[in-house]
């Protein structure tokens, strides 16, 4: 099992950035590929971006890309979610996940707590 803790949310003014990060504890991080998802409030819960386990490939939902960027650093067991030129609808509480492969479906076998992004207009 893997544990996963996300942090880094905030409020944030339209057109400004935040950098989410998720520590993972547990098992070896490099094992794992990672992966990001949000929930708006009375929405479901939506693919933002994932990547492999080495990093080196990446898959990003049309509506983050360009925008967001995510990394890893295995040698300290984080994922990052840098997200930049926000914008009042990518409003909502970011979770991380980990799992066997890079899918875009939230099915991915562990997932933390969620942190909170509140973009104002």
């Amino acid at each position: 099992q893997v544990q996963l803790v996300e942090s880094g949310g905030g409020l944030v003014q339209a057109g400004g950035s935040l950098r989410l990060s998720c520590a993972a504890s547990g098992r070896t991080f490099s094992t794992y590929a990672m992966g990001w998802f949000r929930q708006a409030l009375g929405k479901e819960r939506e693919f933002v971006a994932a990547t492999s386990r080495s990093g080196g490939s990446t898959v990003y939902a049309d509506s983050v890309k360009g925008r967001f960027t995510i990394s890893r650093d295995n040698a300290k067991s984080l994922l990052y979610l840098q997200m930049n030129s926000l914008k009042p609808d990518d409003t909502a509480v970011y979770y991380c996940a980990a799992g066997r492969q890079v899918v875009t479906s939230p099915s991915y076998d562990y997932w933390g707590q969620g942190t909170q992004v509140t973009v104002s207009s």
